[in-house]
């Protein structure tokens, strides 16, 4: 089968690019997540963070990016070059294939870690809440888009799931699947995984939120499973700022929130190896995930939810993510 003709990428695209960086290096940009948490409703925190990035984009080179193109998708390697759009190509430069009516909605599952370590906080709200807000935030999104979006939240086994619609209700059947409470016990991805390759035939985008305090090799298989079934997959890592830093002042008693095992730490003696062995399991994911094909974003607790709409956007559009920002 006859690939297209690989083309240096345009002088627009790469301009394009390089607003969209500068827009994210703009701290005036961002939208303050402590002012957004004080938000009660949820879907008015996702529509809050949803208006203003899409208002971002049409100020700048890159309006057009999400609705207009609701009936397209880009160009992936293993598709028929046959049914690549060459009128689109011819007006905007780009590979998209039109689809087809059983497809005009994109399947997306976004996968919520709801384990006793996402309670976890040395802020005025937990990783729990910041990992609901983004899940909120992109369901919201992808709704806005016509894609069918589910969810599937977890513990130590799964304890919701939500098939992908596009229905009227379905972002309010969503809300009220994130904001029911939860025991929250240890955490193991392999199960609701392993549910997910089971049930989702289709191609899907799947969105894992989760702190990945697991063994980074355990993910491997499920997560290969997955791919081999064609799904493109998403992680985004959420942690409070001090798991990155151990900001403790004091010596103090430590308890794991899953296990129960206390540990009296000594922050000034183990902050240093600490902090080598949080970026070392970082790293290791990291790569796992560029073996397998699959993107990876880091998030801190009070970094802008937004951050995780432009890595998503990044990735429709064929283009690099943001860099690190620590």
């Amino acid at each position: 089968m006859k690939q297209p003709i690989a083309r240096p990428e345009p002088m627009e695209k790469h301009a394009r690019k390089s607003s969209l960086e500068n827009k994210l290096k703009s701290a005036d940009s961002w939208i303050d997540m402590s002012a957004l948490m004080r938000i009660k409703d949820m879907q008015l925190r996702a529509k809050s963070v949803v208006d203003g990035f899409h208002n971002g984009l049409h100020r700048s080179p890159l309006h057009g990016f999400s609705v207009e193109f609701s009936e397209y998708r880009p160009f992936s390697e293993g598709d028929d070059p046959r049914s690549i759009d060459w009128k689109l190509y011819a007006r905007s430069d780009r590979f998209y294939i039109k689809k087809f009516e059983d497809e005009t909605n994109r399947r997306c599952y976004i996968v919520v870690d709801q384990s006793k370590s996402m309670e976890y906080s040395s802020i005025e709200y937990s990783k729990m809440d910041y990992a609901r807000t983004l899940s909120a935030t992109l369901a919201y999104y992808l709704t806005l888009q016509r894609d069918a979006v589910g969810v599937l939240t977890f513990e130590q086994d799964v304890t919701e799931f939500l098939a992908a619609r596009y229905r009227p209700g379905q972002m309010k059947r969503i809300l009220s699947l994130l904001e029911k409470s939860t025991l929250g016990t240890s955490t193991d991805l392999r199960k609701p995984l392993a549910h997910l390759a089971e049930i989702v035939r289709h191609r899907s985008l799947i969105l894992i939120v989760s702190d990945f305090l697991v063994p980074p090799e355990s993910l491997r298989e499920p997560l290969s499973f997955l791919r081999a079934r064609q799904h493109e997959i998403m992680l985004l890592r959420v942690c409070d700022p001090c798991e990155i830093t151990l900001s403790i002042k004091n010596p103090a008693m430590l308890t794991d929130v899953e296990t129960g095992r206390e540990m009296h730490i000594d922050p000034e003696k183990a902050r240093e190896k600490y902090q080598h062995k949080f970026r070392q399991h970082e790293s290791e994911l990291v790569q796992m995930s560029a073996q397998l094909g699959i993107s990876w974003t880091s998030l801190i607790s009070t970094d802008s939810v937004e951050h995780a709409l432009f890595d998503l956007l990044y990735r429709q559009q064929g283009g690099k993510k943001r860099e690190s920002l620590r």
